[in-house]
């Protein structure tokens, strides 16, 4: 019962994305069906197959010493305060891990090695899904770097992208992680195991539902082998982590002005509802009660126990509303309540940037690389943040799928 639940979860995002879909005869079933097998298969790969799990295994433990790396630097510059003596530190002991993941990751980019294993990767995902090599590889990107910079694998095809894959571009970017960004997460106490199979499994995801809800009607430009633009690239090894280091303050100063200004608007807003639930005896009335409550059947269509869909709503909706970290912790302080597949189904579902904030963040990043499409780019927004979305809760629901044959 409960893993046709998760089926009929599947079979109501895929028909709420076809309901939504620009142009429904234009869909190509061929690739959404082979997005999706390409899911299942990534999630079951990691959990059931002995090779599969040693590989994530060994990730999850390559990924813990990193951070163990970082915080080397995070005590010569804060001390004690990064070292939990006198508490935890939330951008401190979270996020300012993120400054020497981006460094580390600029310098594999100026070593090639990024390159190498993306065009890999984005080179296979092209000729299974039947996509264009550019989408598939800014898709293949977004598994390690943020919606701002995997686009710029592909910058200098930006400006000869159809309207679909310039979709398919931006839902990667929503529905995926950056990589320090993901370290943070895990940084928080959430299982290593389960976001580095979401991210793999964010790929295939987001391109389903962006070529779902915005199908290619046009002829591609470009479908031969992407040669990656070298004008802005780094002179130097320290030039190169100095950029990385950069970019990832730059990351941390946005995500922490994001959390201060949304937490606090969030915190007004239930006040204000706390006081008009009070004129109609409704007790501690606030927005999350209210998304949790909207979202609860689409949570037990999942694959969550009804007696579990508001808390999970809740939570999805916390992400949406304000962003996935915000809704990280709050999982974490009732995930004790929560059964297995309900937390598994919960972790994958907030592995993304699909939120409002970041909606606005990834128009203007990929509108500056071609102001001639910031018109188009502005108009898909709003149906990009619903891919996204639906990419996510479909990895949430597979995954919940596949914990129930455990």
């Amino acid at each position: 019962m409960s893993t046709l639940m998760s089926c009929i979860g599947v079979a109501v995002l895929i028909l709420i994305g076809y309901l939504f879909s620009e142009n429904k005869r234009h869909v190509k079933f061929k690739t959404i069906g082979g997005a999706l097998t390409l899911q299942i298969l990534l999630g079951a790969f990691v959990m059931f197959v002995p090779v599969g799990v040693t590989i994530i295994e060994a990730m999850s433990s390559g990924v813990n010493s990193v951070i163990a790396f970082s915080n080397a630097g995070l005590s010569f510059v804060f001390g004690d305060l990064a070292n939990y003596k006198v508490g935890f530190v939330f951008v401190i002991n979270v996020l300012c891990v993120v400054i020497f993941i981006s460094a580390l990751i600029s310098v594999l980019y100026y070593l090639k090695v990024m390159q190498f294993v993306i065009n890999i990767i984005g080179g296979a995902l092209a000729k299974v899904l039947g996509t264009s090599k550019a989408e598939s590889l800014s898709a293949t990107a977004n598994i390690f770097v943020g919606p701002i910079e995997a686009p710029s694998m592909v910058r200098p095809l930006v400006k000869n992208m159809t309207r679909s894959e310039l979709f398919a571009v931006m839902t990667g970017g929503l529905a995926s992680v950056a990589g320090g960004t993901m370290v943070g997460y895990i940084n928080l106490g959430i299982d290593p195991k389960y976001i580095l199979t979401a991210c793999f499994m964010t790929a295939p995801a987001g391109l389903l539902f962006a070529k779902l809800l915005c199908p290619q009607t046009e002829q591609h430009l470009v479908k031969d082998e992407i040669e990656i633009d070298a004008a802005e690239q780094p002179k130097g090894l320290l030039e190169a982590i100095t950029d990385g280091s950069l970019m990832g303050m730059n990351q941390v100063i946005t995500v922490t002005a994001l959390l201060v200004s949304f937490v606090a608007l969030i915190a007004l807003l239930n006040g204000l509802l706390g006081g008009f639930g009070h004129l109609f005896s409704i007790d501690n009335l606030t927005l999350e009660m209210i998304i949790g409550y909207l979202l609860s059947p689409l949570a037990f269509l999942m694959g969550v126990p009804w007696s579990e869909a508001i808390q999970a709503g809740l939570i999805i909706g916390q992400k949406i509303a304000i962003n996935e970290f915000v809704a990280y912790i709050h999982f974490l302080e009732i995930s004790s309540t929560l059964s297995d597949k309900t937390q598994a189904i919960v972790v994958f579902s907030l592995c993304g940037f699909a939120n409002i904030g970041s909606l606005a963040m990834v128009v203007g990043g990929i509108a500056a690389m071609c102001p001639d499409k910031r018109e188009i780019i502005s108009q898909i927004g709003p149906k990009v943040l619903l891919a996204a979305i639906l990419a996510n809760l479909m990895s949430g629901t597979i995954a919940g799928g596949l914990v129930s044959l455990i």
